[in-house]
């Protein structure tokens, strides 16, 4: 490891500019676990489904009345037609017995294919006020999930904002700390901590690295303890930089 030389000041800045990283990283996760992303989520997959019911329930509507529609059309021709000559027979203008006889014979066929029509039209209104009934369950459904994911993403989107003011203060703070700190310390900081965990500078407090927890040893600890002030002190165990403070025990 190549010696770097910091002052005192410059050490314990790296100690606060570390302390702003760490929260920053903190929020920033927070950020992007916030428990409102899954709801939005799980809501916004139930709003799609949900949506495919609707236009599944609106064309079943559609295809009911297009079906009662033409059950009324053909409905119609046949109740003219036994209307028709029901007139002719009440009236007596058939005076062929066997024209009469075949007339009041096609009255009862007419009548028949009339209740069988009038069944089917009712079967067919029976399935639209169902269908009808189902797309308003649906639409009311829509309407609970449409509010829920409106109250969920106003939740998310208040917290984002909070968090990221907080995170922009932190930013200033960052920008004031940083140029204080010498281009080579923060140089090797930064790359430590992209390779462990975003932590590149930690206390040495009580004889322990808080970066990896682990005590120093005692032969490590009397060469912190000779260690020029302005040198740069690294941990044996995992590569952090090394602050020493009052509470580092040396």
């Amino acid at each position: 490891m190549r010696a770097i030389k910091a002052d005192k000041g410059a050490q314990l800045r790296l100690l606060d500019l570390q302390t702003v990283d760490t929260t920053l990283a903190r929020l920033d996760h927070r950020r992007q676990s916030l428990p409102e992303h899954g709801v939005i989520a799980g809501l916004q997959t139930q709003r799609s489904a949900l949506a495919s019911d609707l236009i599944a329930a609106e064309t079943t509507i559609s295809d009911l009345e297009l079906e009662q529609a033409k059950a009324e059309t053909d409905l119609e021709p046949v109740r003219e037609r036994l209307s028709r000559n029901q007139t002719r027979i009440s009236n007596g203008v058939v005076a062929d017995p066997k024209a009469l006889s075949s007339m009041v014979e096609e009255v009862g066929h007419l009548k028949k294919r009339i209740n069988d029509l009038e069944d089917a039209e009712l079967e067919v209104m029976e399935q639209l006020e169902a269908a009808v009934a189902t797309e308003e369950t649906l639409r009311a459904r829509a309407e609970r999930i449409d509010a829920d994911l409106a109250a969920a993403t106003a939740e998310r989107d208040r917290q984002l904002t909070a968090l990221g003011a907080e995170m922009d203060g932190l930013r200033e703070q960052r920008a004031e700390i940083a140029p204080l700190i010498p281009d080579d310390l923060l140089t090797l900081y930064g790359k430590i901590g992209a390779s462990h965990g975003g932590i590149g500078a930690a206390e040495l407090r009580a004889r322990r690295c808080t970066g990896c927890q682990l005590e120093i040893n005692a032969a490590d600890l009397r060469a912190f303890a000779a260690a020029a002030e302005d040198e740069v002190l690294r941990c044996e165990e995992c590569g952090r930089i090394l602050i020493r403070t009052a509470q580092s025990g040396l």
